[in-house]
């Protein structure tokens, strides 16, 4: 009976980040990919991509420290997450990314300032939603083979 509620818990997690937008289909794609033989392939590639985005976003807080501002360095690193982000299916980090992206392309460094805070803020919010889902997920295929 407890397997039953933690499939249902694991399943309503799963659901909920599709309807608040935080996930999107890729995500779905990259579930299609796992198999017996790579069983954790999608925590894997998220365990990656955490590790990968968080350079990226201490690389550009730090970027953003610099006098002068390196614009083309900033907007190389976003680049860069906003193709790891879309790769994975990270909704709503792909759409802050982009915004950011766009006041940067404009040359307003302010308002690309408060754009990485918004970023770092969804970016960490994602990975508080997702962390617990992979744990949940990992605690059950543990308990599945006792």
């Amino acid at each position: 009976m407890e397997s039953k509620h933690v499939h249902q818990k694991i399943a309503a997690m799963r659901q909920s980040f599709f309807d608040e937008e935080v996930l999107d289909e890729k995500f779905s794609q990259l579930e299609q990919l796992e198999g017996k033989d790579n069983p954790n392939f999608v925590e894997e590639v998220f365990t990656m991509y955490f590790r990968d985005s968080t350079a990226f976003l201490e690389t550009i807080e730090q970027a953003m420290k610099t006098i002068p501002i390196d614009s083309i360095k900033v907007d190389n690193i976003l680049h860069q997450l906003k193709g790891s982000s879309a790769s994975v299916g990270a909704n709503k980090v792909l759409k802050e990314v982009n915004k950011t992206r766009q006041v940067l392309g404009k040359g307003n460094l302010e308002g690309t300032k408060a754009g990485i805070l918004e970023l770092r803020k969804e970016y960490d919010s994602f990975k508080a939603k997702l962390e617990p889902y992979f744990q949940l997920k990992q605690a059950n295929s543990v308990a599945q083979e006792k």
